[in-house]
């Protein structure tokens, strides 16, 4: 399974999930793609495999990745403070890889219905799912 992490500015929550992820599962293809190198070379500091920079390198992998790891900014034209383009939100958005996003709600998006819980929880909740479905993949095997 191959997971790509999606994030921009300074790359803390994308560092945070590859933490996570490299703790639990040492063995998971983890692809970091920033919108910028701080991002990205955040997310290789904290474990990923590989990583990638910048709008074309985000549209190119989209659909080369199982499931799609980030906040729900990296869905929105303009997120992240104006660092998520038409193109890279286009380009999740049509990837047929499935996305799991942490419901982070900055600026004027409020997502209804779930709960504001702090970033820590939110990431082991995402985390707990990939293992889930690692390990449904390895059992079908």
């Amino acid at each position: 399974m191959r997971v790509a992490v999606i994030d921009g500015q300074g790359g803390g929550i994308g560092k945070h999930i590859v933490e996570q992820l490299r703790k639990k599962m040492p063995d998971l293809e983890i692809l970091a793609l920033g919108t910028n190198a701080l991002a990205t070379g955040a997310m290789l500091r904290a474990g990923a495999t590989e990583g990638a920079s910048g709008e074309s390198a985000i549209c190119y992998n989209a659909d080369r990745v199982d499931i799609i790891l980030g906040s729900f900014a990296i869905m929105t034209v303009y997120g992240l403070l104006g660092e998520i383009t038409p193109a890279i939100a286009t380009a999740l958005s049509a990837s047929k890889a499935d996305k799991l996003l942490i419901p982070i709600q900055r600026g004027n998006i409020q997502i209804i219905g779930t709960n504001r819980i702090p970033l820590p929880h939110q990431v082991e909740s995402l985390v707990n799912e990939i293992e889930q479905r690692v390990d449904k993949l390895k059992s079908k095997s």
